[in-house]
């Protein structure tokens, strides 16, 4: 390869397209080089932490919480729950991920650990990044946790309660769970960010779990951490990442994937629907919804951000909606300028079956499971990657109806690309794809595009990805401390954050 200062001599002044493509290979694979570095360095440190004492994990209790569960375990969270268990009977601290498709069951394996943690007189704090999801969490636990006899608590900005057996009986609302800790003590306690804030004293934390781990930063995490002494650590995403490059990004963690739905799911059957049948498609809606089904509409990310910008044009379809299409049904509206609690009163009244159509911005999770909502509907779908699509897709087909997504474009050059949702069912052949179309963006979504402020690489050069995380490996297996190689230690050390994992 050129040296540095050749390659940026030759990318400003090239004198012929090999010159270029040099010089693009080697800036490139310096920063694809150094971001694997980072990780993976990261990685050894925590190896080095101090040693923690192995859990005691019985088949008995791991057969005793399956039992109960309603649905039988598919082959991969099985083979998943193994890693896990192999990770908490080690004298290390777990640091896993869990990488699996909206629906594909993780929620399951992280209160299936959480019941271990218990049994072992530990607790477990879960930390979702928004309130609607965290409540999701909260009734999906609760639910699995009650036969046991487990105290579960919620921590928001907006509400502060816990529920299970004991000091006031089952499923009872309890008062303010902060400060009166001493009176009540969840063994598993559900989170957003107000976890992190330092008046809450929780002791004996065992188990840190993160929902949808690349929404938090690094220091959030770390606070997080230190709410126990060394807890383990299990994070949780439904992104569909390739896993070459799911290892460079998060070398620092063990990967677990569940790459398998439940034999129970329908197939969402997915179409492309043009400008002409827009009409048709309202029918299709309104003949379903009139049978009792409730349907989504999203509308386009417009900013990166929710904005008021955001915020109107959700606003404005909501408005033409129920007074010009569907004027004789319910509709609630949910964006993410509205407060926690609107969020969630719109959120339970769509959940209880009092909306038949809700109105939302692509940026608010719209997360809670609703068995009863058949229908999704994407407005401006080719604003948004497949992968990303393939993800909004999965907040349907989650009862026993057949479910459909509708993906409304105006856009006839996106069309072909849209159309392998049509066929493709699986989010990580989906991201692939996305790689190949529109590069390496896509494939993490707007929040999480600020993660690697790349020049030159590329996560769609699957090769130099590999390469470079299998060289960063060879070199720290030689030296862990790189004090045989100062001038790549110095480099490390001045990029500093920029190429930490998020």
């Amino acid at each position: 390869m050129l040296s540095i200062p050749d390659a940026i001599n030759k990318i400003h002044y090239p004198k012929n397209w090999e010159d270029v493509r040099k010089a693009r290979e080697r800036i490139g694979f310096d920063e694809l080089f150094f971001v694997s570095l980072a990780t993976q360095k990261t990685r050894i440190e925590w190896n080095k932490k101090t040693l923690v004492k192995p859990l005691k994990i019985t088949s008995k209790d791991l057969n005793t919480f399956i039992k109960k569960l309603p649905f039988k375990l598919t082959r991969a969270q099985r083979k998943v729950i193994d890693e896990v268990i192999t990770d908490i009977k080690g004298n290390q601290p777990m640091n896993r991920l869990i990488q699996g498709e909206v629906g594909s069951g993780k929620t399951v394996v992280a209160a299936l650990v959480a019941y271990l943690i218990y049994k072992n007189g530990l607790r477990t704090l879960f930390m979702a990044p928004t309130e609607i999801l965290a409540f999701q969490h909260f009734e999906t636990i609760s639910k699995l946790m009650e036969p046991f006899g487990i105290k579960v608590g919620i921590y928001t900005g907006s509400r502060k309660f816990s529920k299970g057996k004991g000091e006031g009986g089952k499923g009872k609302e309890k008062k303010e769970l902060y400060p009166s800790r001493l009176t009540l003590n969840p063994n598993v306690i559900i989170g957003t960010h107000a976890l992190l804030s330092a008046k809450i004293d929780i002791p004996n934390v065992g188990l840190v779990i993160i929902d949808e781990q690349q929404r938090f930063g690094v220091e959030q995490r770390s606070l997080l951490r230190s709410k126990g002494e060394l807890p383990h650590f299990l994070t949780m995403t439904a992104t569909p990442i390739p896993r070459t490059i799911a290892l460079t990004l998060y070398g620092d963690l063990d990967l677990s994937v569940i790459d398998e739905m439940p034999k129970d799911r329908i197939k969402v059957k997915t179409y492309v629907v043009p400008e002409k049948k827009r009409m048709d498609a309202y029918k299709f809606i309104e003949k379903h919804i009139k049978n009792g089904d409730q349907a989504y509409i999203i509308t386009p990310l417009i900013e990166l951000s929710e904005t008021l910008t955001t915020a109107k044009a959700a606003v404005e379809e909501f408005n033409k909606l129920k007074s010009k299409i569907f004027p004789k049904l319910n509709l609630g509206l949910l964006h993410g300028r509205m407060k926690g609690k609107e969020k969630s009163a719109v959120m339970d009244e769509f959940k209880k079956g009092k909306l038949d159509i809700l109105v939302s911005t692509s940026v608010v999770e719209v997360g809670v499971d609703v068995a009863n909502a058949t229908i999704i509907v994407i407005e401006g779908a080719d604003h948004f990657g497949l992968a990303q699509l393939h993800q909004l897709r999965g907040r349907v087909g989650r009862g026993i109806k057949q479910s459909y997504c509708l993906l409304f474009t105006e856009s006839r050059e996106t069309t072909s690309r849209l159309k392998n949702l049509e066929k493709i069912d699986s989010g990580l052949k989906l991201a692939e794809l996305d790689l190949k179309i529109r590069g390496s963006g896509e494939v993490f979504g707007s929040k999480q595009s600020g993660r690697f402020e790349f020049k030159i690489a590329s996560f769609s050069d699957l090769e130099m990805v590999e390469k470079t995380r299998r060289l960063a490996k060879e070199l720290l297996q030689d030296n862990p401390t790189l004090d045989k190689y100062p001038a790549i230690a110095a480099k490390l050390q001045s990029l500093g954050k920029d190429v930490s994992p998020d």
